[in-house]
């Protein structure tokens, strides 16, 4: 089964990204091989729908499961409307996050979980 991972570099001995949309690196591996494809996200730069675009990319290469730290509510219904399950709550290495989910230790997640702020910058405003 091919499983995506957000990651922060082009391995998969590398960290989770704890952003799928914006995450430099998908990481798509082969649970049973664990042979991996690194692809560089374009998405990651978008100023917009960069979690959509990043959605149809891993479709695109047949994917089952993402896992990512968090996924905004757009990413999510594009991921779940391509028939892709979610996991939310990766972290460790690439390579670590594939075996806690073969092992049951990581489970789909049936909403968006967006991490830290919502929405525009977090300034404050002007005064």
């Amino acid at each position: 089964m091919k499983i995506c991972v957000s990651a922060v570099a082009s391995s998969i001995d590398v960290q989770v990204d704890p952003r799928f949309g914006r995450c430099p690196y998908l990481i798509i591996v082969d649970s049973e091989s664990m042979e991996f494809e690194a692809i560089s996200n374009v998405a990651s730069g978008a100023m917009g729908g960069a979690g959509i675009q990043s959605a149809q990319t891993v479709a695109s290469k047949g994917v089952k499961v993402v896992i990512t730290g968090s996924v905004g509510p757009n990413a999510f219904q594009a991921l779940s409307s391509a028939g892709i399950k979610v996991v939310t709550g990766g972290f460790g290495t690439v390579r670590e996050a594939i075996e806690r989910y073969k092992k049951g230790e990581l489970t789909e997640t049936r909403s968006p979980t967006v991490g830290g702020h919502f929405g525009m910058g977090g300034g404050r405003g002007r005064r």
